[in-house]
C-alpha cells in the first residue's frame, strides 16, 4: 500500500480500512451493500497532534501501522488514487488492536 499524498491536521487521522475475507452465510454470498462497515483500520498518517490550554502539542497515543478499532460512523470518508480511506479524530479510535 503507497502512502497517499495527505497530510492530517491538528488531532486527525488517516485510517485505511482492513478488508475482511467475504462473507458466505449458508452458501449465500452478501452483497457489499448489505456487509456492516469495517471497525478495524490500518493507521496511515498521523496529525500535528492536540494542544493542550498552553499550546504544547500533545503526543497521539497511536503510531503509522497500528491496527485499531474505530468509532462504526466517525470521521468522513476520504477517496484519493482509487482507494478510500477514512479522515477522523484521534477520539474516535476506540482501541488498539495487538
Amino acid at each position: 500500500m503507497s502512502k497517499p499524498n495527505i497530510t492530517p491536521l491538528g488531532d486527525r487521522v488517516l485510517v485505511k480500512a482492513v478488508e475482511e475475507d467475504e462473507q458466505v452465510k449458508g452458501g449465500i454470498i452478501i452483497p457489499d451493500s448489505a456487509k456492516e462497515k469495517p471497525q478495524q483500520a490500518e493507521i496511515v498518517a498521523l496529525g500535528t497532534g492536540k494542544q493542550d490550554d498552553d499550546g504544547n502539542a500533545q503526543d497521539f497515543q497511536v503510531k503509522v501501522g497500528d491496527v485499531v478499532l474505530v468509532s462504526k460512523y466517525g470521521g468522513t470518508e476520504v477517496k484519493f488514487d482509487d482507494e478510500v480511506y477514512q479522515l477522523l479524530r484521534e477520539d474516535d479510535i476506540l482501541g488498539i488492536i495487538g
